[in-house]
């Protein structure tokens, strides 16, 4: 298995006149579960969007996988899985997800794999429209899945979910990465933090920290994620004094 599945160097993106990542460089080691947490508007969607090359770059490399980022080898190796939910309402789990195995040219078993792996088969003929919104982002990551992907993109999955279906989600996430898989998820919730093998928190486009929880919180002198955050955005603050 290769170190790092991603790898960002000097990486610049301007959105509407607005520069969104000024020089964004980062590594997430490959075959772990790696949080990317940070407030609304504080660039993780934007990153993320890089990463699975459908952001127009000002300049910087992002290499995923080995290859450049958006790169047509790479379809087949990453699953992306957007903020909302991307599956058809009026299509049952199993049409959504064997309609994305067929865009894979993958074959339709695939699809009743993914759906098992997300604990769906159970409603694996119910049509979308009528599931909760925990069970639509399990599609939505079934979907990610069928594929069979070395590297899962998931842009926060857990958003707007109950607290047990947030756990729930994460159980998944973790058992995915114990399979070989690596993942990077974004939240701008910061108790996930505890969930994740590696944190990146990013504040306006700049990486605050990247490290493990327990070395975060030992560095602040903090007892949480959120307040290890508030910590470094305030010694950010004082050395820009």
């Amino acid at each position: 298995m290769m170190k790092n599945a991603i790898e960002i160097a000097n990486l610049r993106v301007v959105r509407g006149g607005r520069e969104v990542l000024p020089d964004l460089s980062v590594t997430v080691p490959a075959g772990q579960v790696v949080g990317l947490l940070g407030p609304s508007g504080s660039g993780k969607s934007t990153l993320i969007r890089a990463v699975v090359g459908v952001q127009v770059v000002e300049s910087g490399d992002v290499t995923v996988l080995g290859e450049p980022a958006g790169s047509p080898s790479l379809r087949h190796r990453i699953g992306y899985v957007t903020q909302s939910p991307s599956v058809y309402d009026d299509l049952s789990v199993r049409a959504n997800v064997r309609y994305f195995a067929s865009i894979l040219g993958v074959r339709a078993a695939a699809a009743d794999e993914a759906i098992e792996a997300v604990d769906l088969t159970s409603h694996a003929d119910a049509l979308v429209g009528n599931l909760s919104g925990g069970q639509r982002s399990r599609v939505s990551l079934a979907a990610a899945l069928v594929g069979d992907p070395e590297l899962l993109v998931l842009d926060e999955p857990t958003v707007g979910l109950d607290p047990v279906l947030r756990r729930d989600l994460w159980e998944l996430f973790n058992r995915l990465a114990a399979q070989g898989r690596s993942l990077l998820v974004s939240s701008h919730v910061m108790d996930e933090a505890s969930r994740c093998d590696r944190l990146l928190l990013l504040r306006e486009g700049e990486i605050l920290a990247d490290d493990t929880l327990p070395a975060l919180l030992a560095r602040t002198g903090t007892d949480d994620a959120e307040q290890a955050f508030l910590a470094l955005i305030d010694r950010a603050a004082q050395e820009a004094r």
